[in-house]
């Protein structure tokens, strides 16, 4: 039951749901999903620990990056069910479509600098 809690709160924010259906399009980094957001680093960090800690995100270290990406769900089987249907989940969400589109403008090196 424990994992089955720690995912559902992992789930009960709509920023860590937003940083999920980012990183449905593609890995990124902290400053990446900062900007994206509009929301300090401490706050950024702490939801991907929370979502990595209930098994929805893995990371990455790459050169001077952290590259956060969803997980394949092995860790626990409610991430891996929630993570397959949130990929079907809010598509008409206009927040959502917002953030999306945002994706392929955020390049890293310049917001890292």
């Amino acid at each position: 039951m424990k994992d089955f809690i720690m995912a559902m709160k992992a789930l009960s924010d709509p920023n860590r749901v937003k940083i999920i259906k980012m990183l449905q399009h593609k890995s990124m980094c902290v400053c990446e999903i900062k900007a994206a957001l509009n929301l300090p680093q401490p706050s950024v960090s702490k939801h991907l620990k929370i979502l990595e800690k209930a098994g929805f995100v893995s990371s990455q270290k790459d050169g001077l990056w952290v590259n956060y990406y969803l997980s394949n769900g092995s860790s626990t089987p409610y991430a891996a069910a929630l993570l397959g249907n949130l990929r079907h989940w809010l598509k008409d969400d206009p927040e959502i479509a917002g953030l999306v589109e945002k994706i392929p403008f955020l390049n890293r090196e310049e917001l890292c600098g």
